[in-house]
């Protein structure tokens, strides 16, 4: 129970900190895949449907929709984990502040955890208004897209704040983006099949919590779930965020804990 309400306390101080930005936030996270899909899904997608009649007997607007989707997720849990946690420990003092309380490490990590996890229901949320606006989420189906994105966030969300917490600058977070994030978001399936990479590269790719994200993720909006498959993405992505949560907790208690 004590774990609850403290989490509570964070959540409550992250969304009245959001309550400042909601605006800007919301419209980005509409127009960004607004963007994407229109641009690349529908403008680039056109000449390959014409030229391959599409990819796996969709067009390219349906099969790269629910990519995009959960390399979003990913987006957004690396860049909530990287500066705004480390804003906490290091700069503002904010957990500092939190500790001087009765809550406890565990419960700045649950706060923080559960809060991140809202902010991506609600990006993933949208990200799904705007495919249905392309046509792309069609079924009841997809709407399960939504949480399935949401915890492959959680996959990138919890390892980072775990590196986080042993970083004393800033200096690592742009080789994160540069050799981690940006790769997995061009090669882990969102844009083509992983199918197409060379032998040693689908192995690391399949790796990668991001892969399974998009491909259950597309399943679920093509309609094309197999239960073994589902089962499979979803163990990967559930033990990458509960093995970031029990480092994290342990890294931030060293960290924090005087």
């Amino acid at each position: 129970m004590a774990i609850i309400v403290g989490g509570l306390r964070v959540v409550e101080h992250n969304a009245l900190v959001f309550r400042r930005i909601w605006r800007g936030s919301i419209v980005v996270s509409f127009f960004m895949p607004l963007f994407f899909l229109a641009s690349i899904g529908v403008g680039l997608g056109g000449l390959v449907n014409r030229g391959s009649g599409g990819v796996g007997g969709v067009p390219y607007v349906d099969f790269l929709a629910p990519g995009l989707l959960a390399a979003t997720t990913m987006q957004t849990a690396a860049f909530e984990c990287m500066y705004p946690i480390l804003g906490k420990i290091m700069w503002d003092r904010i957990y500092d502040a939190m500790l001087a309380t009765p809550m406890a490490v565990r419960d700045l990590l649950a706060g923080e955890v559960a809060w991140i996890a809202l902010r991506l229901l609600m990006v993933s949320s949208i990200f799904w208004v705007v495919m249905a606006t392309f046509g792309v989420a069609r079924t009841p189906e997809s709407l399960l897209a939504i949480p399935v994105s949401t915890l492959n966030g959680l996959a990138f969300a919890t390892p980072i704040i775990a590196y986080t917490a042993t970083k004393r600058n800033d200096s690592g977070f742009a080789a994160i983006t540069r050799f981690g994030i940006m790769p997995m978001f061009l090669f882990a399936g969102a844009f083509f099949p992983i199918a197409r990479l060379p032998g040693l590269l689908q192995a690391l790719a399949w790796l990668t919590p991001l892969a399974h994200g998009v491909a259950l993720s597309r399943a679920l909006v093509l309609g094309n779930v197999v239960a073994g498959d589902a089962v499979l993405h979803l163990t990967v992505l559930a033990a990458y965020t509960v093995g970031g949560i029990i480092v994290a907790r342990a890294l931030l208690i060293r960290r924090l804990v005087k």
